[in-house]
């Protein structure tokens, strides 16, 4: 076998059917677009996914334009390390630092954990995402799901109170977080968050739009609300300790499992609960953030149950516990 020095680098733009369609406050899709970012080196692959958000004006097609434009830098023996300067947080950096550690793990015969120095991860029970509807289509949603101990519901602003009563009603018993993705005003906010603490909901999620969330300093909240669109990687976290309880690290925000780590560390350090997060994508996507639920109080990995298949050698997940990847996974 010929050895190299430097890995080869190839990437790609997959579809994945969504199981029926998923709906939060800034629309709807049916599908999930994913890039694949691949390094193989002295026959071994590493492999990474990432899912490019709209929100951030990341497309597909810019994504993989972005990792391909990697190739001669890769060629000249830019490294994972060196990937974090050379490429700015987002979607196309997680496929490729994820790509790098899988590929490091490989090389060194180790799990990705055991390379970073990190505690290996064990099952853990994710939240279920409801998405958002009429409270009636999301009671019938959430009693469908009501076995499960962990739902996370998608509000959308106006009449979230009967949406969230709606659905405490149909699951008594699970535990329930709400995402509102920034479509709650100062106006509603406080009406909202009293009608979320009313049915015993532990945390909400991003009420406000980023940057217009000075008002969650200036009011007493009545329970835990947790940062999303507002925060990034470790730059960001600072300025948010008077608004926020909590931050939800996303490794196509982070730009990777190496800055998504550090920024785990850092928020600890500021006092910030953790929550680590996903966008609706396939196993590949979930398996290397499977090393942030070590330091999460909330996990929510349940992209693959939301999709109409999912890749070969998938996660297990037994109803909502998801367990570690397997090497022929990831990592």
């Amino acid at each position: 076998m010929t050895s190299s020095k430097v890995p080869g680098l190839s990437a790609r733009i997959e579809r994945f059917p969504i199981a029926g369609s998923f709906t939060i406050s800034r629309g709807a899709k049916t599908e999930a677009v994913t890039v694949v970012a691949e390094l193989t080196q002295n026959g071994l692959t590493g492999h990474g996914e990432c899912v490019p958000y709209p929100r951030y004006g990341e497309t597909p097609e810019a994504t993989l334009a972005a990792i391909e434009a990697m190739q001669d830098a890769i060629r000249g023996g830019l490294d994972r390390q060196a990937l974090q300067a050379a490429m700015k947080p987002g979607a196309a950096r997680n496929a490729l630092d994820c790509a790098f550690i899988d590929l490091e793990a490989k090389a060194a015969g180790l799990r990705a954990w055991n390379l970073l120095d990190r505690l290996p991860p064990g099952e853990r029970t994710t939240a279920y995402t409801i998405s958002l509807g009429t409270p009636e289509a999301m009671a019938a949603a959430a009693a469908k799901a009501a076995r499960r101990p962990l739902l996370k519901i998608k509000l959308g602003g106006d009449g979230d109170d009967a949406r969230i009563a709606a659905v405490r009603k149909a699951a008594p018993e699970s535990e329930l977080i709400v995402d509102a993705n920034e479509s709650w005003t100062e106006a509603n906010l406080e009406h909202n968050l009293a009608a979320c603490d009313a049915v015993g909901v532990t945390l909400v999620e991003q009420p406000l739009p980023a940057g217009k969330d000075d008002a969650l300093a200036r009011i007493k909240r009545p329970l835990a609300v947790c940062a999303d669109e507002s925060v990034h990687d470790r730059k960001t976290l600072a300025a948010l300790r008077d608004r926020y309880d909590a931050v939800n690290i996303k490794l196509d925000k982070t730009g990777g499992l190496t800055e998504a780590l550090a920024m785990a560390d850092a928020a600890q350090a500021l006092g910030f609960e953790i929550m680590i997060g996903c966008m609706v994508a396939t196993s590949l996507s979930m398996a290397p953030a499977m090393l942030v639920t070590p330091q999460a109080r909330f996990v929510d990995l349940d992209g693959p149950l939301l999709l109409a298949r999912d890749r070969d050698h998938a996660l297990r997940y037994d109803e909502s516990l998801v367990y570690p990847p397997e090497s022929s996974l990831w990592g």
